[in-house]
């Protein structure tokens, strides 16, 4: 796809793109795909995943991600019961595959799914980087536990989860590998990882990247199909066992460990 090409010089792409690795195949047959302002976009020749170059750095990943919500006024915030009522569905539906144990959300925001989880029975942990979104989940959801930090710092307190949640997370990462490692090694033997993300290849994506609301670097910093992500998952030891149907532009995978 060529969409961006208009905004710059042919050559110049060419020529970035030869030097860039693509984060989920580390293949470097990558082309120019997009600019947006002075943020390149390159798609990958092997996988097609679309991701940012360079990605943004963890100290600005930090700042982006500090008071996401205007101190918990806008976005999720503004609609917890809905956002209660959805999370105790979804619970419902992944307790098929894990009836109970540990849970753990990655990129918990207000610790509503958390909650959900405690309520089904789970020992339910969030991890979030957003400092005032883990504090009003401490306030307002104190049975669960919560955890300011990324997912790849939580290996090291040694803890293992039955059950992992991800929904509209990983597009934000920029070390995608680093990641998915940490969320395996969070996984006990045979446990279950669910994950959602934009699908950058679905059939009602808008052909105008900028008229596409999950379009939004560099916040959102990469962009998966559900061939790349099923890639991603698999060289970690996540085999998808189940894809579920998506009318919006998204992907929503559940995986094993083992």
């Amino acid at each position: 796809m060529d969409e961006g090409r208009e905004y710059g010089s042919a050559s110049t792409d060419s020529d970035a793109a030869a030097t860039v690795t693509c984060p989920v195949c580390r293949e470097r047959g990558t082309s120019f795909y997009y600019r947006h302002g002075d943020i390149d976009l390159f798609d990958c020749g092997s996988c097609r995943t679309i991701f940012m170059d360079p990605m943004p750095t963890a100290s600005a990943v930090e700042t982006m991600y500090h008071d996401s919500y205007a101190d918990t006024s806008t976005g999720y915030f503004t609609k917890v019961e809905k956002k209660m009522k959805r999370s105790r569905g979804r619970i419902r539906q992944l307790a098929r595959y894990v009836s109970g144990g540990s849970f753990l959300d990655v990129g918990c925001n207000g610790g509503f799914m958390v909650e959900a989880a405690r309520e089904h029975g789970f020992e339910a942990c969030g991890v979030d980087l957003d400092a005032v979104s883990i504090d009003y989940a401490r306030k307002h959801y104190p049975q669960n536990r919560f955890v300011h930090g990324t997912v790849e710092s939580m290996p090291a307190e040694g803890s293992k989860y039955d059950l992992i949640y991800c929904s509209e997370v990983i597009e934000h990462v920029p070390d995608v590998q680093g990641f998915a490692a940490a969320v395996s090694s969070l996984l006990k033997p045979g446990g279950y990882f669910f994950i959602t993300t934009p699908d950058i290849s679905h059939w009602r994506r808008p052909r105008e990247l900028t008229s596409w609301d999950a379009f939004n670097p560099p916040s959102h910093c990469i962009y998966f199909n559900p061939n790349s992500l099923k890639l991603l998952l698999e060289q970690h030891g996540l085999q998808v066992v189940s894809r579920r149907w998506a009318f919006k532009p998204g992907i929503k995978l559940t995986c094993r460990l083992g």
